[in-house]
């Protein structure tokens, strides 16, 4: 099984999932022409695709998808309410209604020998989710735009031997950037995007033996840099770390026990096979 962020950030997300028989992508996020190129790194083609998950209908998540679907015929996963609002959108077209599967949270699918299950999530759109897949006792996940976490998150994320996790912002750089006022109550809102830090705290609740490597993803344009992202999970990771060797029964990870990557906005990022 192996994870590849495409394209990751404020500007357009692509992920594919995949194992030797099957290959999807969550979100198309990014332009057709893209989405190819990104997939030829990896040595496959979009004729290799089994489906399209996708976890929302905001246009970094969905502007390829109409001229992909339209071209592949490939089925699009998403919650009904996604469906209904891509549906609507006058950018994406109309795409064959037989192209639709809808999904449910914490209801899995099974797309050949990949399972994938939808986690419902806090984020302004629709029906939003987010998607743990698992190949054998391997297990993925790849939780972006959401704007808080609860105990169902954590749960829902619990054994995953990879994550990609949104590190959407540094609160400083939000709160003193170009951003109007509104915008940046949404983005600090339960229902918009998490910061570093956030990041890093729902990282801490997540971390446990079989973790292999840790993708932060989602970035900011304009109120992010990889390197405050990385040292704000680095931290927060840190701090937990020295907290458990003060409890019983916890575990006692290291930062260094697993790599911790920042995915690439504008280019594919270093696959990670499992």
């Amino acid at each position: 099984m192996r994870i590849c962020s495409i394209a990751s950030g404020s500007s357009g997300n692509c992920i594919y999932v995949g194992s030797e028989a099957t290959h999807l992508l969550v979100d198309v996020g990014i332009s057709g022409k893209r989405t190819e190129e990104g997939l030829r790194d990896l040595e496959l083609s979009m004729k290799d695709i089994d489906g399209i998950l996708i976890t929302h209908e905001h246009a970094d998540h969905i502007a390829g998808l109409g001229v992909l679907g339209r071209k592949y015929g490939v089925p699009v996963y998403a919650t009904a309410g996604t469906i209904e609002a891509i549906k609507s959108c006058s950018s994406v077209g109309i795409l064959p209604e037989e192209l639709f599967h809808v999904i449910r949270a914490d209801e899995k699918v099974i797309i050949k020998d990949l399972t994938c299950n939808p986690i419902a999530i806090s984020h302004d759109a629709a029906e939003p989710v987010a998607y743990r897949i698992s190949h054998g006792k391997k297990k993925v996940g790849i939780i972006t735009d959401l704007g808080t976490y609860n105990d169902y998150t954590v749960e829902s994320l619990r054994g995953m031997n990879a994550l990609l996790l949104e590190a959407n912002h540094d609160v400083n750089m939000l709160q003193v950037g170009r951003y109007p006022y509104y915008l940046k109550q949404r983005i600090l809102g339960d229902r918009g995007h998490l910061s570093n830090e956030r990041a890093g705290q729902l990282l801490c609740e997540l971390l446990h033996e079989g973790l292999e490597a840790v993708v932060l993803g989602h970035l900011s344009q304009e109120n992010n840099l990889p390197e405050l992202a990385y040292e704000a999970v680095r931290v927060e990771v840190t701090m937990a770390c020295a907290k458990s060797k003060e409890k019983e029964h916890q575990p006692d990870i290291g930062f260094s026990d697993f790599p911790l990557y920042v995915a690439s906005r504008s280019r594919p990022s270093s696959a990670i096979c499992l």
